[in-house]
C-alpha cells in the first residue's frame, strides 16, 4: 500500500466503540440501554438517551440507527480537537437501502412519498451524520455480505496513511424488518490510554457482541 508509513506516534486506536443489537445498547462493551418492549425501540431510545434533533423522526431507520450510534459514539470524545475536514465515515451493510426501498414501494400503491424516496441511497446516512456534527472529510458506504473488517481496516488505514484523515468514524450499519445491526467505531490517530489499535482482529473483536464483548475496551 503507498503512501506514508506511520511512526509509533501515529499509531491508530480505536477510542470507542456502538453496538446496537437485539433491542440493546453497548458502548465499549458495556449495556447502557435495554428495550422490552415490541415496538419504536429506535425513537424510544433516542429520548431517553438525552438526544435533541428534531429532524432524527424524520429519518428512515438507517438513518435513525446511524444517528443514535454517532451521538454515542461522539459523545464525551474528543472529535471537536480535529478539523471538520479531517474526520471521515467508512461504513458498510448487506441490504444497502433494502428497508427504505420496501416502504417506498408500498407508498407507490397509494401515492409515492418523496420523503421516503430519498433514503433510497445507503449513503444518505452518511451524508445525515455528516450534517448533524458539521464532519467534512472522507466519506464511503460499501456493500458486502457481512462485516468485514479486513476490508475496513485496509480502506480506512488507507485514508490514514494517505494523510486524508486524522479520525474515521467507521462500522456496519444494518436493518430490514425491524431487525437492527449497528456496530460502530470511532478510530483515531493518537496515543489512548483507554482505546485499543485498530487491527481487523479487534474489529472482529469488537463485532462478536452477542457471544462475549466484556473488556473488548478497558
Amino acid at each position: 500500500m503507498k503512501g506514508k508509513t506511520m511512526s509509533p506516534e501515529d499509531q491508530l486506536n480505536i477510542t470507542k466503540s456502538v453496538i446496537i443489537r437485539n433491542n440493546s445498547i453497548y458502548v465499549d462493551g458495556n449495556i447502557i440501554y435495554e428495550y422490552f418492549k415490541n415496538d419504536n425501540f429506535l425513537n424510544d431510545s433516542y429520548e431517553s438517551l438525552d438526544n435533541n434533533y428534531p429532524k432524527f423522526y424524520k429519518m428512515d431507520v438507517l438513518g435513525k440507527l446511524g444517528m443514535l450510534a454517532t451521538h454515542l459514539l461522539l459523545k464525551d470524545s474528543d472529535i471537536e480537537n480535529h478539523l471538520p475536514s479531517d474526520v471521515g465515515i467508512v461504513l458498510s451493510n448487506s441490504n444497502s437501502s433494502l428497508d427504505a426501498d420496501i416502504r417506498y414501494f408500498d407508498s407507490v400503491k397509494s401515492f409515492p412519498s418523496p420523503a421516503l424516496f430519498v433514503y433510497t441511497l445507503p449513503n444518505i446516512v452518511t451524508g445525515e451524520i455528516s450534517i448533524r456534527y458539521k464532519l467534512k472529510g472522507e466519506n464511503a458506504f460499501f456493500i458486502s455480505q457481512q462485516f468485514d473488517a479486513d476490508w475496513l481496516h485496509f480502506y480506512i488505514s488507507h485514508l490514514f496513511q494517505n494523510n486524508k484523515i486524522n479520525a474515521c468514524i467507521g462500522g456496519w450499519i444494518e436493518s430490514i424488518n425491524s431487525d437492527h445491526d449497528v456496530c460502530l467505531f470511532l478510530t483515531e490517530r493518537k496515543e489512548s490510554k483507554n482505546g485499543i489499535n485498530f487491527t481487523a482482529e479487534n474489529l472482529n473483536n469488537i463485532n462478536s457482541l452477542g457471544d462475549d464483548v466484556s473488556n473488548i475496551l478497558p
